[in-house]
């Protein structure tokens, strides 16, 4: 584990290097731009100025300003005595301190960890995720999280964070001053009045808005990798620290399908923080959104459920490179000499579990009784038409494939 850690900080400060290498790049540009050749170093200066502030403000208090910003309350055993029982026993299993317990009041079911170490860490989920998930997918869900605090991942989506609002900040200060610049119709002081002056000039000012605008937009692609990188390892010690990785397969899933209002409280830059992602589309959010600043839902569901034979690091990189087809994230020198054994579901669990299959199937033989029909589709959803439906085929909402219905159904529509 603790390869996977140093690992993981090696890639994180590669991917924060380059991040530096483009706020600096884009410091010199417009210092070149505003001050000259010869004050070049200017923008170097109030690049790093403004990195330094803003990165001081986080660290001194950046975990407690996210948590006030999602309007997250603190919670005792006695406010939710299942919620506390489970982050205390995820900790348990992860070997560290117990993290503080946040709810937000939020109906969209969503979550995160924050706190630049372990012994600073906390957790903060829903009230939404706390009314549709049943203890093994809350269990889950806390794993995950507590895997990014295990991982030590936080600090540097925390550092990423910060560089990506710098550069955003340099980039939106430089356009704004150019609109006003050219609107006043002032001139640079350095410009030295000759047509190839002038010539000079008009080729750096090109260059430095076209570094204000490629920018942040490279930086929050490497913003984004991070963000994917580490969701797809804190996926896998989640089902490795509950040895039941149908318990956050099954809380994705019901995230995804969850149909309440967006999550107010999120934002571009904390987005990321969040188990997924806090934004929708078309008020549902996408199984298989790519846009995401999150890897595709569905398939973090998939390598979940595709681990048969095991819950270790190395079952779950088997999983993730039978199903995308890729190098797995996790490094190799954490892949050997670990078995960890697949659990059964809490009785608990199973019982809602059962309930809610016995459930369906008499809502199915309802169904059937009144006349429905049964469709599956290719992606596995299966589609309940009712007898009234009056077109010829239906549009898959998952996969969103279009389906023909069975003649004997369009007969006995029409």
């Amino acid at each position: 584990m603790w390869e996977l850690i140093r690992t993981n900080k090696r890639n994180s400060i590669v991917l924060l290097a380059l991040m530096a290498v483009v706020l600096l790049l884009l410091g010199f540009i417009i210092g070149l731009s505003f001050f000259g050749p010869d004050a070049a170093f200017l923008g170097l200066i109030i690049a790093t100025a403004v990195w330094v502030l803003l990165a001081l403000i986080s660290f001194s208090s950046g975990d407690q300003i996210l948590l006030a910003a999602s309007k997250a309350r603190p919670v005792t055993h006695d406010v939710h005595p299942q919620l506390f029982n489970v982050v205390e026993e995820m900790s348990i299993a992860a070997g560290l301190p117990m993290p503080k317990v946040y709810i937000i009041n939020d109906p969209a079911p969503n979550a995160f960890a924050t706190g630049r170490k372990p012994q600073t860490a906390s957790v903060a989920v829903t009230a939404g995720l706390l009314g549709r998930l049943n203890r093994d997918e809350l269990q889950g869900v806390v794993a995950h999280e507590m895997s990014h605090i295990l991982h030590r991942d936080i600090l540097f989506v925390t550092m990423a964070g910060i560089m990506l609002g710098s550069i955003v900040l340099l980039s939106q200060v430089f356009l704004r001053g150019m609109f006003y610049s050219s609107m006043t119709g002032s001139r640079r002081r350095y410009s030295s009045g000759s047509s190839g002056g002038g010539q000079a000039q008009l080729i750096m000012l090109i260059v430095a808005l076209l570094a204000a605008i490629l920018a942040p937009i490279m930086a929050y692609l490497l913003y984004f990798a991070l963000s994917r990188r580490r969701e797809y390892l804190a996926d896998a010690g989640g089902a490795r620290l509950t040895r039941y990785p149908e318990g956050l397969a099954g809380a994705l899933e019901k995230i995804a399908n969850d149909r309440s209002p967006q999550l107010s409280v999120a934002n571009k830059v904390t987005a990321p923080m969040y188990i997924a992602n806090p934004f929708k589309k078309k008020g549902q959010r996408k199984l298989s959104d790519l846009t995401s600043t999150h890897p595709p839902i569905s398939k973090r569901i998939e390598i979940l459920r595709n681990m048969s034979q095991g819950a270790s690091l190395n079952d779950y990189s088997q999983s993730f490179a039978k199903v995308l087809g890729q190098k797995t994230p996790v490094p190799k020198v954490a892949l050997e000499h670990e078995q960890v054994n697949l659990r059964q579901p809490s009785d608990e669990a199973a019982k809602k579990e059962r309930l809610e299959k016995q459930f369906h199937q008499i809502g199915d033989i309802m169904r059937i009784v009144n006349g429905f029909i049964f469709i599956t589709c290719v992606c596995g959803l299966k589609l309940k038409i009712p007898p009234n439906y009056k077109h010829p085929s239906i549009r898959c909402p998952r996969c969103k494939r279009k389906i023909d219905i069975p003649k004997t159904k369009a007969k006995q529509s029409g």
